[in-house]
């Protein structure tokens, strides 16, 4: 089964906002990203299986505040105590989660089609950030995460790289064409390359 794209009919392909004359490597650069395995770990309060002997796909599902763990397919954001969120485009990781985690011990909430994911990059992109959340964007390091509001919907920040800056914010399916709308208003003043 194929998802359909939750930004369809908002997300297309140019140049906006202020372009003309500047390099297009100046320009922040805004997509749509889809058809990642998205799963919700919570583990329960009784179970007594330590984090640090739980790997999923090799990495481990770490109790570091805003931290994340990652590899090339797959990573897993710390989302509060014993609770996480992975992201991978290894759909086979799944098997690999069902296999590990079970049911008694965790709680498993697959949210790949109920996501809406905007990855921006480019040196502005902590500065678009700051136009509607109110967490300190100058503290987010690379393979931080965080959750908090943009605009008032409930976003999940993932700071991908930091040379140059690239985040990529996930959001309930349902506010994806609002956000959508405040991303890239936001970005009108410096320029930017929907791809």
């Amino acid at each position: 089964m194929s998802s359909i794209s939750a930004l369809r009919d908002v997300h297309i392909k140019g140049l906006f906002g202020d372009h003309e004359g500047k390099n297009e490597s100046e320009l922040l650069k805004i997509s749509e990203l889809n058809n990642f395995l998205i799963v919700q770990i919570v583990k329960y309060k009784k179970s007594s299986i330590p984090n640090k002997d739980i790997k999923i796909d090799n990495l481990n599902l770490n109790d570091e505040t805003l931290t994340v763990s990652s590899n090339s397919n797959t990573r897993i954001l710390w989302n509060g105590p014993n609770n996480w969120l992975l992201i991978s485009t290894n759909k086979e990781v799944l098997n690999e989660i069902n296999e590990k985690l079970k049911e008694t011990d965790f709680a498993l909430t697959n949210l790949s089609h109920s996501r809406a994911i905007i990855q921006i990059e480019g040196k502005n992109t902590k500065e678009i950030l700051k136009k509607g959340c109110p967490y300190n964007f100058n503290e987010l390091k690379n393979n931080n995460s965080l959750n908090s509001a943009y605009n008032g919907m409930s976003v999940t920040i993932d700071m991908l790289d930091d040379k140059p800056d690239k985040i990529r914010i996930f959001t309930l399916r349902s506010f994806g064409e609002s956000l959508y709308h405040s991303i890239t208003d936001a970005c009108l003043e410096y320029g930017y390359k929907s791809v």
